[in-house]
């Protein structure tokens, strides 16, 4: 059933996707280019300060920001809302906390953003802002505890992802159209990346939890100075990289065709039902 009432959150929407997908072209398209120069792939930190220190670096610094505020507003309306009709039971509730958990994880990463942005500062701080707060968290009492909770709902989430991907489930709120089929490969390919990545994350924080050392947790730049080294490493840190480009490709194709259950979508045809009309065209 329609809700008019919020429609001004598609736009929002649209805005936070757009900022997403910003972000991960910036993080992957550094990275990339950092290891074609024989250097190590850097995470958010790292290329939101060379970003601050370059031309039109600020202006696109303050659109990551404020798409990732944007997507942060969207994700908890669409929750409280339950705009994408994930229900009331248990798994519907857990569903939607997550929104409410990516939307506020972005809104850090917006944070970050719009620092650097204002912020001179020639020799950057390294990207160590999750080895920041996690040292925060566990100084506060009980904080391993709540660190360890961060680092499960994390991994959880990454394995959201991961499924998301292997089931494609992420073709239920996208649109059927000539993009959405052409890209649908690569679309299931970015899913896959991102959800490795806060997979990894989330593991690094649950192993800061228990060894109460802040500095065990570790942020997107950690996971490829760990891919880096393994057997193959650069190939792996490569691949990672090429998958985050891939996971733009999302954000900026969900920020043009998502479609949102509640709200006056009408009767559009999504990709889940094309890829099954396809699937019984084969088999008969």
């Amino acid at each position: 059933m329609a809700n008019d009432g919020l429609n001004w959150t598609i736009p929002c929407m649209r805005a936070g996707y757009a900022g997403r997908g910003i972000a991960y072209v910036a993080v992957a398209g550094f990275s990339l280019y950092a290891l074609w120069r024989g250097r190590q792939a850097e995470g958010p930190g790292e290329v939101f300060d060379a970003l601050g220190r370059s031309f039109w670096g600020d202006a696109v610094l303050m659109l990551i920001a404020l798409g990732m505020t944007a997507y942060f507003v969207w994700r908890v309306v669409c929750a409280v809302y339950d705009l994408e009709d994930y229900g009331t039971d248990i798994k519907g509730l857990i569903a939607r906390g997550g929104q409410i958990t990516t939307g506020t994880i972005h809104l850090g990463l917006g944070a970050v953003a719009a620092i650097a942005a204002f912020t001179v500062d020639e020799k950057g701080d390294g990207g160590g802002s999750i080895e920041k707060i996690a040292s925060q968290v566990i100084a506060m009492p009980m904080g391993w505890v709540i660190l360890g909770a961060a680092g499960i709902v994390t991994v959880i989430a990454g394995g959201y992802y991961l499924k998301k991907a292997i089931t494609r489930d992420y073709q239920k709120t996208l649109r059927s159209c000539e993009i959405t089929r052409n890209w649908n490969l690569v679309l299931e390919a970015g899913i896959a990346a991102q959800g490795f990545v806060v997979l990894m994350i989330g593991a690094f924080l649950a192993r800061a939890a228990y060894s109460a050392n802040a500095g065990d947790a570790g942020g997107m730049g950690d996971v490829f100075d760990m891919l880096a080294t393994q057997v193959y490493g650069q190939l792996m840190v490569t691949a990672c990289c090429l998958g985050l480009l891939a996971f733009a490709v999302f954000c900026f194709v969900n920020s043009g065709y998502r479609i949102i259950p509640k709200l006056n979508h009408g009767d559009m045809d999504t990709l889940r039902s094309w890829a099954k009309d396809k699937a019984k065209e084969a088999t008969a």
